[in-house]
């Protein structure tokens, strides 16, 4: 997902995107530890929209204080 996707996104929806890739994480990360998973890049894909998605919630928290 790109960062410019996720910031038309509202709060509401930043916060339960957010829920939706920590869960997909722990269930990569469950199917790595049973030998399950074929592709590990799932894991660094996840990891790194998280990190989009928290850095659009800072920048939103930061517009509305400014």
């Amino acid at each position: 997902m790109k960062a410019s996707e996720i910031r038309e996104l509202t709060a509401e929806e930043l916060a339960a995107k957010l829920g939706d890739l920590k869960k997909d994480l722990f269930n990569l990360r469950l199917q790595l530890a049973t030998n399950q998973l074929d592709n590990t890049n799932k894991i660094t894909e996840v990891k790194r929209d998280i990190a989009r998605v928290n850095t659009v919630i800072r920048e939103k928290q930061l517009a509305e204080k400014a």
